[in-house]
């Protein structure tokens, strides 16, 4: 049977705790915002509360230091910054996260720091040293990217990522927020995307074509509109294709 781990950045102000605990009903893993981007200490902990309730695996979601622009804006931060900052913030959601008696076992970056990395040798490699130095957690980065070799190079775990509520370029990356379609809304087209990316490894491009992709996640964001019933339909066709939605890490 083909498996894949169904994930959800969260813990992002975006949606009501109701609603984020119904998505956590439905995911397998949730990348939870650790306060560079959005989120803080009372939310990290409630986000870690429901996920633990729910039997979700936990990753913290670091970012640019960069609340004013939800960190989707790129800053030229040098290669030791970067990986002070994430070595800071998965400290912190783990320090939270073991006052409750479970643990951080991936990392995963946010925006304009996960773009860099998926193509800037020197980013990667940060984010690398700064997950070695933590200890024994994953890596998530985008499927195809620079950041896999570069893990694999360093010895660290690493793990990839698709998505099946974001367009895709013809040459594998994220097509940016501010072209047209680059959010994928409609639930049915969003489910079509992950069974595809589950089962063919396969996803359309913008320009018409398709391109390869191979993920051990399928990534959903909490704040894209419609999360929550997106979520709903795309497990219901993973599961109507026979796939075993389970986590990447245990």
């Amino acid at each position: 049977m083909v498996s894949v781990d169904l994930s959800v950045d969260l813990g992002e102000g975006a949606l009501p705790a109701a609603q984020e605990s119904a998505l956590l009903e439905l995911v397998t893993s949730a990348s939870i915002a650790c306060g560079f981007h959005a989120g803080s200490p009372s939310v990290m902990r409630l986000t870690l509360e429901a996920a633990l309730e729910h039997g979700v695996v936990v990753g913290a979601h670091p970012s640019y230091p960069d609340r004013e622009g939800f960190g989707r804006v790129e800053l030229a931060l040098p290669p030791a910054r970067i990986a002070e900052d994430v070595l800071y913030q998965v400290g912190a959601l783990d320090g939270l996260a073991r006052s409750l008696g479970t643990s951080v076992r991936y990392v995963k970056p946010h925006g304009a720091l996960y773009n860099r990395m998926a193509v800037d040798h020197e980013c990667a490699a940060a984010v690398c040293d700064a997950v070695r130095s933590y200890g024994a957690l994953v890596l998530l980065v985008p499927a195809g990217s620079v950041a896999v070799d570069v893990a694999t190079e360093l010895g660290v775990d690493v793990a990839t990522e698709v998505f099946a509520d974001r367009a895709y370029l013809a040459d594998g990356r994220l097509a940016p927020r501010t072209m047209p379609g680059a959010l994928v809304t409609e639930p049915a087209e969003a489910a079509r995307r992950a069974v595809g990316l589950a089962v063919d490894g396969c996803v359309p491009a913008v320009d018409g074509g398709t391109i390869e992709l191979e993920g051990n996640s399928i990534c959903l964001h909490g704040d894209t509109p419609g999360a929550l019933r997106i979520a709903e339909a795309v497990l219901s066709e993973l599961r109507e294709a026979g796939i075993e939605v389970a986590p990447f890490v245990s």
